[in-house]
């Protein structure tokens, strides 16, 4: 069976974006793949060098996952800092990983302009740590986004170059999985772009009903259209996508039909948008809540799914110490 990783950090509430656009397919995943999720503490400090709370931030992410549908039984769910085995791969990769090839990622260029004053050592080397989760367990595939591509083709880079420079055939290329021949986008509520939480334009899993309709209602539009068959605005167009993903393709129809002919009435469509946005989260928010109150429960769960990583990582590490030539401990 196919070995699969994936990682979140534990940077705020997971929201339809993240369920949409991943774990819905992660739940799915469970099932068909040898499955583990992390979350990515370390990878957090790049960004935010001083957690306010990064251990209840674990806590909401991992209960989180949890009421989506991720079962740590088929799916070890784990803390990256509980896998220290990772920490000694991430060096390895750094020993041969080159200044001018990680100043040139693009993700890497962008964080220089967005934080000038916090420009970091673990930045630079962000696609190594990336490339020691995915290696140290020997992943065959990756769920990225189109802006974590260029970070596993160095992935992949640095996999051939840990075997050039030790002439073995060791570590396999891992591919960027990708859930369907198109990924899903889920557009924010601003009408631009997409959800995300740096945006403010999300709904979160853990919204309750009342805030879930407040800010469906408050979601951007326009005046209409003027003319028959009119071809929509992307602020529109977003609303009539995160219609279907919400309400279904029947119901985006619907509403589709009336805009041609010039009848929409947006109020009545954000009305059904947000009763059904409101059905699909109501079990979640609950499992949510329930999760979230039993810290030896979670406790626990990271601390099998810690157990199973590391054992698995242990043996990449003691394979890897051989191969470069220092000594087994």
């Amino acid at each position: 069976m196919e070995r699969v990783i994936s990682g979140i950090r534990p940077t705020g509430n997971l929201h339809l974006g993240n369920y949409f656009g991943a774990v819905k397919s992660f739940v799915k995943m469970q099932d068909e793949y040898d499955c583990m999720f992390f979350i990515a503490d370390w990878h957090s400090l790049t960004t935010h060098p001083t957690p306010e709370d990064i251990k209840k931030s674990v806590k909401t992410i991992l209960s989180e996952y949890l009421a989506c549908g991720i079962d740590p039984e088929k799916a070890p769910i784990y803390v990256q800092s509980d896998v220290k085995q990772v920490l000694e791969l991430y060096l390895y990769l750094n020993m041969n990983a080159y200044l001018g090839e990680l100043e040139r990622v693009t993700s890497f260029k962008e964080k220089v302009r967005k934080q000038p004053d916090n420009v970091n050592a673990g930045l630079l080397t962000y696609p190594c740590l990336m490339a020691a989760d995915i290696l140290v367990h020997k992943a065959d595939k990756v769920p990225v986004g189109k802006d974590q591509e260029q970070n596993m083709e160095m992935a992949r880079l640095f996999a051939r170059r840990f075997n050039r420079i030790y002439r073995v055939e060791y570590f396999k290329e891992p591919a960027s999985f990708h859930f369907a021949d198109k990924a899903v986008k889920v557009p924010g509520l601003d009408g631009t772009g997409k959800m995300g939480k740096s945006e403010g334009n999300c709904l979160y899993l853990c919204d309750d009903e009342k805030t879930v309709t407040k800010k469906i209602m408050r979601a951007v539009t326009d005046q209409g259209p003027t003319q028959l068959n009119q071809e929509k605005p992307e602020v529109i167009q977003n609303l009539f996508t995160l219609c279907e993903l919400l309400s279904g393709k029947e119901a985006a129809d619907y509403y589709n039909d009336l805009y041609n002919n010039m009848q929409i009435r947006y109020g009545d469509m954000k009305k059904q948008m947000a009763a059904d946005a409101n059905a699909l989260l109501a079990p979640i928010r609950e499992r949510i809540l329930a999760y979230s109150s039993d810290d030896a429960l979670l406790d626990r769960i990271m601390r099998q799914g810690a157990e199973k990583a590391a054992a698995r990582a242990e043996k990449t590490i003691e394979e890897v110490r051989e191969i470069i030539g220092f000594r087994k401990i």
